[in-house]
């Protein structure tokens, strides 16, 4: 029989700190750097050397300019860095933004187990390939330049997206915030950021509507460089339907490794709900790809590009959409009606690859087809773009390792139901003492 106690914190670990004063939050913070478990996994060993590396390179980068690591050059001036680590890293983000309204608007409480691993999700990828955006740019502090006013460009679909990302960004942090304040155990800032839950929610929803479909109006700007069979004037709505089905698609993965890796952290109602959470999750990929594809279809009739399916890019082009879309529509169906979670997450994986294989072909394979000398990511680029998502994975791990984000924090959870108690203290004496 379990016992009801929660066992004393020992003293001198990061539990017992008091982190309500500056000396024991530098202390809790110091101790929480420190590396739990084994250092030299293969896994960290692996990914160490990739940052390493890119750090090298970042520093060459900063140092001597892009074209020192780079192939971009003036007819090709976004590669890999814009195509993959931000078009497509972006895209993935998208799970955070659709559970989040589920969860929090349309009270879906099935999800709720999963929400806060998803916001972190997102939070860090928008974090991390900001910085890969940097990289790429050429003068990286004029960054600044649509944030102080010193070079707003109202008509420029990039200014809207630099604040679109920019807003999204502080509204993650504060959907992500609950957990940090549990973490560090303050109580009062736990509450004050409750009842900003739904306001943030709706703004970030909002925004990230508007930059999913920002940066597919980005390539509006360019109907003679990019093939036809993937220029259309739906790519706005077509960026934004497939972020929906590209964040379901890495939640499922997240949550299949996260199960397995962090499997000490998760609690009962995380663990007794998995499977039933994957599959609607499988459920909503199935029901937006099939809207996608309609979208497609449509594109394909009304822009009178059929005939360019027998082409060689009009094969690529059949590889994408039948091979990464229609594919895993049907075997995401196939896995709904047999109750499979394996083959769901199976799936996830043929759904994800698709997607980054849409968004490189309109950024950088479908974009000027027709030039003879053709860009190709440098060695460089490619670790780097590694670097990057090693780093990510690093920092989420550190902080699903320290943070409730698997699970409710329980020394907060106390905390909360005894001030929900004094609360209703306060409300019996108030109405004796009216009576």
């Amino acid at each position: 029989m379990k016992s009801n106690v929660t066992p004393m914190p020992i003293p001198g670990t990061p539990e017992a700190m008091d982190t309500g004063t500056l000396k024991g939050f530098l202390r809790f913070l110091w101790l929480e750097l420190k590396p739990r478990g084994k250092v030299l996994t293969p896994f960290n060993i692996i990914t160490g050397i990739i940052i390493l590396g890119g750090i090298i390179i970042i520093g060459i980068r900063l140092v001597k300019g892009l074209g020192a690591v780079t192939n971009l050059s003036q007819e090709y001036p976004w590669g890999i860095w814009i195509g993959f680590d931000v078009v497509t890293g972006v895209a993935f983000a998208g799970g955070a933004y659709i559970l989040t309204f589920a969860v929090h608007i349309l009270k879906v409480k099935k999800y709720e187990p999963i929400v806060r691993a998803t916001v972190l999700n997102g939070f860090l990828a928008y974090v991390f390939y900001s910085g890969a955006l940097l990289l790429d740019l050429g003068r990286p502090w004029n960054v600044v330049n649509p944030i102080i006013g010193n070079a707003f460009g109202y008509g420029s679909v990039l200014f809207l997206v630099a604040w679109h990302f920019l807003l999204y960004t502080l509204c993650l942090f504060v959907e992500v915030s609950p957990a940090i304040a549990e973490w560090l155990k303050w109580v009062k800032a736990r509450r004050i950021i409750q009842k900003m839950t739904t306001a943030t929610v709706i703004l970030g929803v909002t925004l990230s509507t508007l930059h999913q479909a920002g940066l597919g109006g980005l390539f509006l700007t360019a109907p003679s460089k990019i093939h036809p069979l993937w220029y259309s004037s739906n790519i706005p709505v077509l960026f934004f339907i497939s972020s929906m089905f590209a964040g379901f698609s890495l939640i499922i993965i997240e949550s299949m490794f996260t199960h397995k890796i962090f499997s000490d952290r998760l609690d009962e109602e995380h663990r007794a709900s998995h499977n039933k959470i994957l599959l609607g999750l499988a459920k909503g990929s199935a029901s937006v790809m099939a809207a996608y594809l309609f979208l497609k279809v449509i594109d394909l009739t009304h822009g009178h590009q059929l005939g360019l399916l027998l082409t060689p890019m009009g094969l690529w082009y059949l590889v994408e959409v039948a091979g990464f879309t229609l594919l895993p529509l049907v075997l995401y169906v196939v896995a709904i009606r047999r109750q499979s979670v394996r083959l769901v997450q199976v799936t996830a994986f043929l759904t994800a690859f698709g997607v980054v294989l849409n968004r490189m072909n309109i950024s950088v394979i479908a974009f000027k087809w027709y030039e003879a000398v053709r860009y190709y990511p440098s060695w460089m680029e490619i670790w780097v773009t590694l670097a990057v998502i090693s780093m990510e994975l690093w920092v989420f791990q550190w902080v699903i390792n320290r943070m409730p984000i698997l699970g409710a924090h329980p020394d907060f959870k106390t905390e909360e139901e005894n001030h929900n108690n004094l609360n209703g203290a306060e409300v019996v004496r108030w109405k004796v003492s009216a009576s």
